[in-house]
Formats: C-alpha cells, structure tokens, sequence
C-alpha cells in the first residue's frame, strides 16, 4: 500500500506535467509526419489523387536532373544563409553580450521589434526599395554609379537579403545566449597569462561558444530551405526552392506523393543536423567534466 501511494505520488504529477505534450506531440507531429512518409510512398493518379499502391517513383523523381538542381541550389542557398548570418550575427551577439544587462535588454529588443510587424509587410518593403523606380536606385543614378537602373526585383540576390533579414535573430539570440554565460574568469586568466585578445578570442572564446553558433545553424539552416514564401514575393516565381516546390506539388499541380518526398528529405536533414548537435553536446559535456 505504501508503495502503491508512493508510486501515486511519483508518477501522476509526472503524467500531468507531460501528458498534455505528450499528447499534443502525437497529434500534430508524429502522426501528421508518419502520414507524409507513408503517402510518400505511394503514386500519383490521372486526375490527381492518390493511388495507395506501393512505389518509390517519387523518390526515383527526385534524381531527375531538373529536381536535383532545385534541391542543390536550396542547399547551397540555405548554406549561404547561414553563414552570412553567422558572420554578421556573431560580433552583434558579442557586441551585446559585452555590454551591461540593461543595455544588453535594449539591443536585443532592437532585434525584436522589426519581428512585430507582419513578414509580408518586410518583404513588401524590400520590394519597394530595390524596384527600378525605388530609393536604391534612385541614388546610385544620383550617385552616378550607374547610368540606367538596375534590376534588383524578382533575383537570387534579392531573395538572399529577404532570407538573412528573415533569419538573423535566430542566429543572434542563441549565440547571445552562449556568449553571456561564458565565464568571464577564463577571460581574465588567459589574458594574466600574456595571451592576446586575438588568441583568447580563438582558443577560448570560440570554442566555448561553439554550442550556441551551432544551434544558430541549426535554426537558420532548416527554416531558410522551406520558407517558400521569400522567394514567392522577391523571387517573383523565377526563384524556385525546395519550399516552394512542395508548395506547388502538394497545391496546383496536385502531386501529393512528390511533395511528401521532398519533405521526407527534409525531415532527413532535420534529423541528421539534430543528431549531430545531440552527439556534440555530449563531447562538450565530457570535455567539460
């Protein structure tokens, strides 16, 4: 009886604590990602539907030369994201962690308030700066750089700018996060013992903020290769990406199976970044034992 009301005790506040995202996990993520796999094996009938016979044509369709650039191009894309933002959101997030915690607060809130707005409204904006007739333009004609207008709208470039603008406050905060709680001993006792900044920053700095640059990938990598939207408004429909590709099978064209393996491919590379982050968090853990 005492073990019973003890087990009581242990376990419903446990199952009330994580029954309700338990269920929730369930409902709205194993379940709705199991169904992706399962329909992405399966084919594409005349008029559309979906004909619950096992095949791997869609899987097949994705070494198609024309599937096979799309994808190498959002990965190079997706890559060339990151890294800007991990190049420029690095010193922000050094910057700000440098600075004492009420202005520390302002900065960050800096970040934030432009994400108050709606996305479509940003990406409008850009739209707006880079056309033919726009400011940007407008003063490198004034400038004289340029003696016709450029076209910025509707190219890789464009869509570039509206993905880093997108993105760099997920590569910001985590990296913030990870430099803030940097002991400031370590610091100081690299510099008694005659080393420069420039060696701390590398040798110390660096490496012990590693975790943080590499959840900032984590969670600009992934979102940059579905976020078909960007490239809907400043690509114009002549910048396609893997997002926007699964938008179109799984809406227009009404290819179900063929946008089901392209997001299996993503929940792949999801899963493989994730699993790389999981097995580096455990050599940190180690290391710091």
């Amino acid at each position: 009886m005492i073990q019973r009301n003890s087990f009581k005790r242990k376990t419903l506040p446990a199952l009330a604590m994580a029954g309700p995202v338990s269920i929730w996990m369930i409902l709205f993520v194993t379940l709705p990602m199991l169904y992706i796999i399962y329909i992405s094996f399966m084919s594409r009938g005349v008029f559309g539907d979906v004909v619950y016979t096992f095949s791997l044509d869609s899987y097949n369709t994705l070494l198609d030369s024309t599937y096979f650039k799309v994808i190498v191009k959002s990965i190079k894309a997706a890559s060339l994201t990151t890294l800007l933002c991990l190049l420029i959101g690095y010193p922000f997030a050094y910057y700000i962690a440098n600075k004492p915690k009420e202005v520390a607060s302002k900065l960050i809130m800096l970040i934030m308030i432009p994400f108050w707005t709606n996305s479509l409204m940003r990406l409008n904006s850009w739209l707006l700066l880079f056309q033919t007739s726009g400011p940007i333009n407008k003063f490198l004609l004034f400038t004289g750089v340029t003696d016709t207008p450029l076209n910025f709208v509707y190219t890789n470039g464009l869509v570039m700018v509206g993905l880093i603008t997108s993105m760099l406050p997920f590569a910001v905060l985590p990296m913030y996060s990870s430099i803030e709680k940097l002991s400031k001993s370590l610091l100081e006792a690299s510099a008694d013992l005659g080393a420069s900044k420039r060696t701390t920053f590398f040798k110390i700095t660096l490496p012990l903020t590693f975790p943080g640059i590499f959840s900032s990938i984590i969670l600009v990598f992934i979102p940059s290769l579905g976020m078909y939207y960007v490239t809907d408004m400043l690509g114009g429909g002549k910048v396609l990406y893997i997002g926007n590709i699964i938008k179109n099978q799984f809406g227009a064209i009404r290819n179900w199976p063929l946008g089901a393996a392209l997001s299996v491919l993503l929940i792949l590379i999801t899963g493989l970044l994730i699993f790389i982050y999981t097995r580096f968090a455990k050599i940190e853990d180690m290391e710091v034992v």
